[in-house]
């Protein structure tokens, strides 16, 4: 067993003890960690497999050439648009958008598009921004937005050409 993998099943081991003895002990804190920790692990069972299996179907119906005339180094401003579009429905958040990128890799579409749609998932998710429009009002999410998407924009952009010039690829 590598090192890494090994420190990281003592620290996941270290916790799931420290949960338990919580568990017995009464030890508030802990129990509401371990509590925390288990609802978002059943979260993420919920949505983990309809997105995969989305990602999958999208692997099948979706021709290498669609995206790559859509979303390749010759898509333009519109591959950037549709970038925003797609992080915009997006559900999932990261968890999510990281499959779907590799997805995109894979079938051709450029490095400067997929870096653009990863920080615009960060930030420009329709359900995450009904939600902050109803907390703290339009005029701070319009603020956000068009602050936070020309920099991932640009962001997108410097990543691509900069890997581009270092033929960045990523490994199967």
């Amino acid at each position: 067993m590598k090192r890494s993998k090994l420190i990281n099943f003592i620290l996941a081991g270290t916790f799931l003890v420290f949960v338990a003895l919580s568990f017995l002990l009464e030890y508030d804190k802990g129990v509401q960690s371990g509590k925390e920790f288990f609802k978002i692990i059943i979260e993420m069972l919920k949505l983990l497999p309809p997105a995969f299996i989305l990602i999958g179907l999208f692997e099948v119906w979706v021709s290498r050439e669609t995206v790559i005339t859509h979303l390749g180094e010759e898509g333009g401003f519109k591959a950037y648009l549709l970038a925003l579009l797609l992080a915009g429905i997006t559900i999932g958040g990261l968890y999510v958008a990281f499959p779907i990128s590799q997805s995109l890799y894979k079938k051709g579409a450029s490095l400067k598009v997929i870096f653009a749609y990863l920080g615009f998932a960060g930030v420009f998710r329709i359900p995450m921004n009904v939600f902050e429009i109803s907390c703290l009002g339009l005029p701070f999410t319009m603020t956000r937005l068009m602050v936070t998407i020309p920099m991932f924009l640009l962001i997108g952009i410097v990543m691509g050409h900069v890997l581009k010039k270092k033929s960045f690829s990523i490994k199967e």
